[in-house]
């Protein structure tokens, strides 16, 4: 048994089942709403790029380093994106969220949140984490946005991290939730979730 067993994660607004190749055809017509491949600060596969990017993804799960999920939207049954555990490190009982997208569609609205509770909730209480982490680029604003909000902290920002596709060099900021601010983090999705109309 691995510390990162395949498991599904269910709310009102989301649904995390583990990822499978049955879900590139609707992921390819996720990453085509809004043409996400395009934004140069994220990594989106294109259409043509999808089903290599799963047998990747998939790849590391059979290794213990990543637990994909594809994003389910409960009322239509498909998948709208991806997320993932990633950068698993169970003999210090830490991992990030991260690789995660959504389709224009539905960003901006509960599902986020939702995926995040979920997410955030299993990481602390089922695998007992002591620290979960976010990764995003500088120039991903919305996505910085979007991981404060949540409650994270800024750790620091890594700089000339990486090399993106386009050839530039990514600074990275690093955020993290540790399981002492977990009680009130989880308080605040909660409340967050309780009043969102989505």
């Amino acid at each position: 048994m691995t510390w990162l067993e395949p498991v599904t994660l269910e709310s009102d607004h989301a649904i995390l089942e583990p990822l499978d190749r049955r879900h590139e055809r609707d992921l390819i017509e996720a990453a085509r709403d809004g043409e996400l491949w395009n934004l140069w600060y994220t990594n989106v596969p294109t259409a043509a790029d999808m089903g290599t990017q799963i047998n990747h993804w998939l790849d590391l799960q059979k290794a213990g380093s990543m637990l994909p999920f594809a994003v389910i939207e409960p009322a239509t049954g498909a998948a709208v994106g991806i997320t993932t555990y990633m950068a698993a490190d169970e003999a210090n009982r830490r991992l990030e969220i991260g690789r995660t997208w959504y389709r224009r569609r539905v960003q901006r609205t509960a599902l986020n949140t939702s995926c995040k509770l979920l997410l955030l909730t299993h990481a602390f209480e089922v695998l007992d984490c002591i620290a979960v982490e976010f990764r995003t680029h500088f120039f991903n604003r919305d996505s910085r946005r979007g991981i404060e909000r949540l409650g994270a902290k800024l750790d620091g920002i890594l700089r000339s991290h990486q090399i993106a596709k386009n050839g530039t060099l990514r600074d990275t900021c690093v955020y993290s939730i540790i399981a002492a601010e977990w009680p009130a983090v989880k308080a605040n999705l909660s409340w967050q979730l309780s009043r969102s109309r989505d």
